[in-house]
């Protein structure tokens, strides 16, 4: 897959995200904005760090061209793995933002 075909790709989910997360109602406190807007920002990270890791695998392991660098399999997927376990934090508090908050708890 071409590099034009991977930042087509990228830029479809994160205009995607942002049509979908980054709709508040005019009726909201700046705070509850400003959490719209923060949770929105973390999931846009989530989504260029697993990109970019997808991108590291395929390019760095599974690349036929001979002008690649050749570099460790294990060095790849460390790097990969860190860059999805930073998307899944991001992802998993990006969602908590997004999530109304309560006005009451029960015990």
């Amino acid at each position: 897959m071409n590099l034009t075909n991977w930042v087509i790709i990228l830029a479809v989910a994160l205009i995607s995200l942002t049509f979908f997360c980054s709709r508040a109602p005019a009726s909201w406190s700046i705070d509850n904005r400003a959490r719209r807007f923060t949770g929105t920002r973390l999931l846009a990270q989530a989504v260029l760090s697993f990109w970019s890791a997808l991108l590291i695998v395929v390019r760095g392991l599974f690349a036929l061209d001979a002008r690649t660098i050749h570099i460790a399999p294990a060095i790849i997927f460390a790097g990969a793995l860190v860059l999805i376990a930073a998307s899944c934090y991001w992802s998993i508090r990006g969602r908590r933002l997004l999530k109304p908050r309560r006005l009451f708890s029960a015990p």
